[in-house]
């Protein structure tokens, strides 16, 4: 197992170091972006979340910049130094510094920041137990107590967090049931599903990141963000599911994990230059 580098974040998890996952070994497939669509779009169904996204974030403008950044938050908090996760932090802040509307939300509500790195941590876990199995339950335990540290480097206590993974799906459960959209946050999700004005590479992957979006949401996020979904679409989904993990199994881990190297080692470099990482 990859050794992770927990920084000024996070708890203790000397009680787990037999696990045989952890953090720095899942985060990095590339598989598990298959869970990114539709991890926004759970953060999109909390309301406050939903509308500060859809009125700040220039992902509609620059998606494969903002991707860039997203993944570089992700990486460098699971394989980064502690200086490397204070710096990233700390950019990251400063820009969510705009990200506020009285009496409507705030980018440093904890409950809010805390439901966004929630989202992280379950459709992280779903992607990478479709891909593999299920896990086993101490790398389970470990690799969420090490994801807490999205949220920890943002404002949100270690307190906060459900104290077990078992706690952790009674937490989102009960959240569930709170969501809420609006119309502002309902346009702007079918826009992120649009391939109107997107980069050609990213026009030819939107068709199955829409899938996979739509396909790994609980269906009452599908209803309340009112995103289609047919037989057509679940039969397709279910194909998908059934010839991809064999297959991706067979590329051997360094070629899988390649593409999260490579974000981390660009926002080295970006470091090291003085240019803009967040």
């Amino acid at each position: 197992m990859v050794a992770m580098a927990h920084g000024d974040y996070g708890p203790d998890l000397d009680q787990f170091a037999d696990a045989e996952v952890g953090l720095a070994d899942f985060v990095g497939e590339q598989g598990v972006l298959l869970g990114a669509g539709s991890a926004v779009m759970l953060q999109l169904a909390m309301k406050g979340v939903g509308l500060g996204v859809a009125e700040h974030s220039t992902t509609l403008t620059r998606p494969l910049d903002r991707l860039r950044t997203t993944l570089t938050y992700i990486y460098v908090m699971a394989w980064g130094t502690p200086e490397e996760q204070r710096e990233i932090a700390r950019l990251v802040n400063r820009m969510h510094t705009k990200v506020r509307s009285a009496g409507r939300y705030s980018a440093f509500d904890q409950d809010l920041q805390l439901w966004v790195a929630a989202t992280l941590v379950y459709s992280g876990e779903q992607m990478y137990e479709k891909l593999f199995g299920r896990l086993d339950p101490a790398s389970r335990e470990r690799v969420y107590r090490e994801s807490w540290i999205y949220g920890t480097a943002l404002q949100v206590p270690e307190e906060m967090w459900p104290p077990t993974r078992d706690e952790f799906d009674v937490y989102f459960e009960n959240t569930m049931r709170t969501l809420e959209s609006d119309p502002i946050i309902i346009d702007y999700a079918h826009r992120l599903l649009s391939s109107r004005g997107a980069p050609p590479l990213m026009r030819l992957a939107l068709p199955l990141q829409s899938l996979m979006t739509r396909g790994n949401l609980d269906p009452r996020v599908r209803e309340l963000l009112r995103l289609r979904w047919s037989r057509i679409d679940q039969f397709a989904y279910d194909a998908f599911w059934a010839v991809l993990p064999p297959v991706y199994r067979l590329v051997p881990r360094k070629v899988r994990q390649a593409g999260a190297h490579r974000v981390l080692n660009d926002m080295r470099r970006r470091l090291a230059a003085g240019r803009r990482v967040i």
